[in-house]
């Protein structure tokens, strides 16, 4: 995470903007590949069409159920300026299943604030200024004003979960899927607290 105003103007060109989705738009994607059995990005496979169907559900599910704390909306309600939140994803990525939903009801709180999708492995320039430990972690969300300032950025996990995966990373006995069942236990007692917990301390170093 971040608060520095570097303009990244030059990331943000009007290609790239013009390929950005909206949230609708991002499920429809979602819904279309995953009745052609397939997943977004250059890399097919029965593994990542079978997380995309599962990523679709989670989301239609979380985006229904999601409660946003009263003093998170509070805040997003102070921003009287208009910033969009860019966030690199793709549809197989479970983090981004479980995070993007909650950031999609918060900019609705906002009309100053628009949430647009841009897939990872389509904007490489982009994601390669703002790598995760070296890595190409996604999602990734980067908020900008108008003059495509860079207001704060978050991702690609809330802080419980980056540190499941790091220990997952230094654990080489502990296969995906254990690792997989972990944080989707995590995520679901969690119910988005931490994440919105996150947001909220982000929103308030803005509004500083």
């Amino acid at each position: 995470m971040s608060t520095s105003l570097r303009n990244i103007e030059h990331l943000l060109t009007d290609t790239v903007v013009s390929q950005a989705y909206s949230y609708i738009d991002y499920v429809a994607i979602m819904e279309r590949v995953v009745k052609a059995g397939l997943t977004t990005g250059p890399v097919q496979s029965e593994e990542l069409s079978h997380y995309t169907r599962l990523n679709l559900s989670r989301m239609q599910r979380i985006y229904k159920t999601t409660k946003l704390q009263p003093e998170l909306v509070e805040a997003i309600k102070e921003i009287k300026e208009p910033q969009t939140w860019f966030v690199l994803t793709e549809a197989w990525c479970g983090d981004a299943a479980q995070n993007i939903p909650v950031l999609a009801l918060l900019a609705e709180q906002n009309p100053l604030v628009e949430l647009k999708l841009l897939l990872r492995d389509e904007h490489l320039e982009l994601m390669d200024q703002y790598l995760t430990h070296g890595g190409r972690s996604i999602p990734k969300l980067i908020a900008v004003d108008a003059e495509n300032n860079e207001l704060f950025t978050w991702g690609p996990r809330p802080q419980g979960t980056q540190e499941l995966f790091m220990a997952y990373k230094a654990d080489p006995a502990m296969g995906h899927a254990a690792f997989a069942e972990q944080i989707q236990r995590w995520y679901i007692a969690d119910k988005s607290m931490s994440l919105q917990a996150e947001l909220h301390a982000l929103l308030l170093q803005e509004l500083v």
